[in-house]
């Protein structure tokens, strides 16, 4: 799992080349991809989650945070209320489109190779992680998901397992959801003063509770140096009663580590 170091052209042809290989899947796939949009939510609720908008990360300036929150409004407006029927495919960038200035897309956050970087549209990752965590919580199933390649930030305050986000980049790292049951699934977001909220809303209740955990955990040196960070990610279903029903796999995790695995004190005892 060495880091590839590629040059700024190999980057931005491989960028182009990305993008128009998934231009041409949309127009030749014969999936039915989720467009209708209700203003009106579904009755019933299946999973709510929110995350908060500002957090101090060491080396990030907070004007990067701040025009997160902007960037976050725009995309979660062009999501919201996004209804799936039976056998249709949630597509995250094919719904929200290309993040531009002309839209008002600002400079925000990126992670890229491991470095934090700003560019146009930056945080949305905040908004895929949100909505893939969640999914894991309903009976629709995640079609497509990317796994953050770099463990950038320690898991100071983390609340859920490492690797329970879904990073994109436009258009060709997405985010896809089909929906396999025979009833409409719905997507409701909101940002409050504080936090990105999410609900996934269907037309009947949940008949099952699903409880996400992480069934294995280790960090290994690497012969390159460094150290690699691994995990797996189950999830356990129950009936409303409580009755277990089965312990699903979910993904196995694979992350660079760009900082020290143990802090000093630990190190020295």
């Amino acid at each position: 799992m060495k880091p590839i170091k590629r040059s700024r052209l190999r980057l931005v042809a491989g960028i182009h080349y990305y993008r128009w290989k998934r231009y041409g899947q949309w127009l030749i796939n014969r999936k039915s991809f989720a467009k209708e949009k209700r203003e009106e939510q579904l009755p019933c609720l299946h999973k709510r989650h929110q995350t908060p908008l500002l957090r101090r990360l060491k080396d990030v300036e907070m004007w990067m945070q701040h025009n997160k929150i902007t960037n976050l409004r725009i995309a979660a407006k062009r999501l919201n209320g996004i209804v799936i029927q039976p056998g249709e495919t949630f597509s995250y960038w094919k719904l929200i489109g290309k993040p531009t200035r002309r839209k008002g897309y600002l400079d925000g956050m990126l992670l890229s190779h491991g470095r934090v970087l700003s560019g146009v549209g930056g945080g949305l990752c905040q908004l895929s992680n949100l909505i893939y965590w969640m999914t894991l919580f309903t009976p629709l199933i995640v079609t497509e998901r990317h796994r953050h390649s770099y463990d950038v930030f320690p898991d100071s305050r983390r609340t859920q397992p490492f690797g329970s986000g879904a990073t994109c980049f436009y258009n060709y790292l997405d985010l896809q959801i089909t929906n396999p049951t025979q009833q409409a699934f719905q997507l409701c977001l909101s940002l409050t003063d504080a936090d990105l909220a999410g609900e996934w809303r269907a037309e009947l209740p949940p008949t099952r509770r699903y409880e996400v955990y992480e069934k294995k955990h280790w960090i290994t040196p690497a012969i390159w140096g460094g150290y690699e960070r691994h995990n797996l990610l189950y999830r356990r279903v129950y009936d409303l009663e409580g009755t277990f029903i089965e312990d699903e796999f979910i993904t196995e995790n694979h992350a660079f580590m760009m900082y020290e695995p143990l802090l000093p004190e630990a190190a020295r005892g």
